[in-house]
């Protein structure tokens, strides 16, 4: 199976440029509702997931048969992932680089590669996303402790009940010092309740706030 672009040579016709931007609209659509699937998405997001693949593809076709300039072209359109002022998650990238290759295919006139292509990423990713695949029960667990209270070994016999891994990540003085903070990324048990495990550090600290959640990391990459 051979994919061949639908422009002959340097020049664009009408149809054709039609063609492609319209397929890079469709699949902009297509890329933006999957990214939508079980995900908090803002208007502003997927209308820019669903426009960017036709920018995209303009861009390239404008300097189609220029490869110096097709080459400029590429470095500026890949460079557009730091349009955000703020860093995404690891899913926005995701989307903004499958948005980009679409408008690079299109863009170069591969339409049915630009097809065949985004119907397969989005397949695995609504496959990957609505199955357990990557899923962890590891945990950030924050206690804060009185600082009269020795913290070495405190939580020992609970983190060895009710969790397969612990680490220790950072302790420190919160409330002008006068409580300790810990920080822990445990791996809880299957068969155990994760209200029982954090009424049982509860019990041991004083009643002082106890948080349980999933592990942050660099915004989710």
């Amino acid at each position: 199976m051979t994919f061949s672009s639908i422009f002959a040579g340097d020049q664009i016709t009408l149809v054709q440029g039609l063609i492609a931007t319209g397929v890079a609209l469709g699949l902009g659509l297509i890329s933006a509702l999957v990214y939508m699937f079980r995900s908090y998405c803002s208007k502003n997001f997927a209308v820019t997931l669903t426009i960017i693949p036709a920018i995209v593809a303009m861009l390239i076709m404008m300097v189609n048969g220029l490869a110096t300039g097709a080459g400029i072209a590429v470095l500026g359109v890949f460079s557009l992932v730091r349009f955000r002022s703020q860093p995404g998650s690891s899913r926005e990238l995701l989307a903004i680089l499958l948005s980009m290759a679409i408008g690079l295919a299109c863009g170069g006139g591969y339409i049915t590669f630009a097809l065949f292509a985004a119907v397969i990423v989005c397949a695995v990713w609504l496959v990957l996303f609505s199955t357990p695949f990557g899923n962890t029960t590891k945990k950030e667990v924050k206690i804060e402790i009185p600082e009269n209270l020795d913290y070495e070994g405190l939580f020992d016999d609970i983190f060895k009940e009710f969790t397969t891994k612990n680490e220790v990540i950072t302790v420190k003085t919160v409330q002008m010092g006068s409580v300790y903070e810990l920080r822990y990324h445990v791996s809880l048990k299957k068969d155990k309740s994760e209200k029982a495990f954090i009424d049982a550090i509860r019990a041991r600290n004083g009643n002082l706030p106890v948080s349980c959640g999933r592990v942050k990391n660099d915004a989710e990459l």
